[in-house]
C-alpha cells in the first residue's frame, strides 16, 4: 500500500496511525501542499477535491481518511477495529461522524486557524471543540475507549489526531482527565506513530 499524506494534517496522521497499529506494510508518500502538489493532475487523478490522504492499494484507490480507515480495518479482518455487531459498529460508526463534523469544525478548525492562517472564527471553533470534550469526557466516565468496546476501535483513532494536537489551536484539553488517560492508552498501543508536532497556539 501506498499512503500519500502531510506530516502537519491530522486527516493523513489517523490514517497512517492506523496502517502503523494494524500492522499493515505501507509506503508513506508526502505530498507538498505548500508546493501545490495536490492542485497538480496527477494527484487530482487521485482526489478529484485535492486532498489528502488518499491510499493507492496496487491500483485500489481510497480518498477521505475515515473511508481509508474503515477499508483497512476490513482488509485486516474480523477484529476489535471495526466489530461486526450490529449494535457497536452503529455506535463506532457514529464516532466516525463526530470526528468528520464536531472534530473537523472545532478542534481541527481551531488548530487549522494557527498551524495554517485558516480564516476561521478563534471563539466559534474553540467553543464547539470544548462543547466535544466535555461529551467525550462524559462517555469516558464508564469505559475505556470512546465507542464502549473492549478494545480500541478506528473510532478511537478517528479522534485521536486532532483532540491530542489541540492545544496547538488553543484548545486546553487540561482540564479533561478522562480524555488525557484516554490519549495516553492510544499512545500505548503496539505500533503507535505521534503526530508531528508544532510550536503553534497553546504549545508555543
Amino acid at each position: 500500500m501506498k499512503l500519500y499524506h502531510y506530516p502537519l494534517s491530522g486527516h493523513a496522521h489517523r490514517a497512517a496511525l492506523f496502517l502503523s497499529l494494524a500492522g499493515i506494510d505501507h509506503e508513506l508518500i508526502e505530498v507538498d501542499l505548500a508546493a501545490g502538489a495536490h492542485r497538480q493532475l496527477a494527484f487530482l487523478e487521485l482526489n478529484a477535491f485535492g486532498e489528502v490522504p488518499v491510499l493507492d492499494d496496487d491500483g485500489i484507490i481510497i480518498a477521505d481518511s475515515l473511508a481509508i480507515l474503515v477499508y483497512a480495518a476490513r482488509k485486516v479482518g474480523p477484529s476489535h477495529w471495526l466489530p461486526t455487531d450490529p449494535v457497536v459498529e452503529a455506535n463506532v460508526q457514529r464516532w466516525l461522524s463526530v470526528a468528520a463534523g464536531k472534530i473537523a469544525y472545532g478542534a481541527c478548525a481551531a488548530r487549522l486557524i494557527t498551524v495554517f492562517s485558516a480564516p476561521f472564527d478563534p471563539q466559534e471553533v474553540i467553543e464547539r471543540a470544548h462543547a466535544t470534550l466535555v461529551v467525550m469526557e462524559q462517555t469516558l466516565k464508564d469505559q475505556r475507549w470512546i465507542a464502549g468496546t473492549d478494545d480500541p476501535s478506528i473510532a478511537d483513532i478517528a479522534l485521536y489526531s486532532y483532540v491530542e494536537r489541540a492545544p496547538e489551536g488553543n484548545v486546553d484539553i487540561s482540564g479533561y482527565p478522562r480524555v488525557l488517560t484516554w490519549l495516553r492508552q492510544v499512545e500505548a498501543l503496539p505500533g503507535f506513530t505521534p503526530f508531528q508536532r508544532t510550536r503553534a497556539g497553546l504549545e508555543s
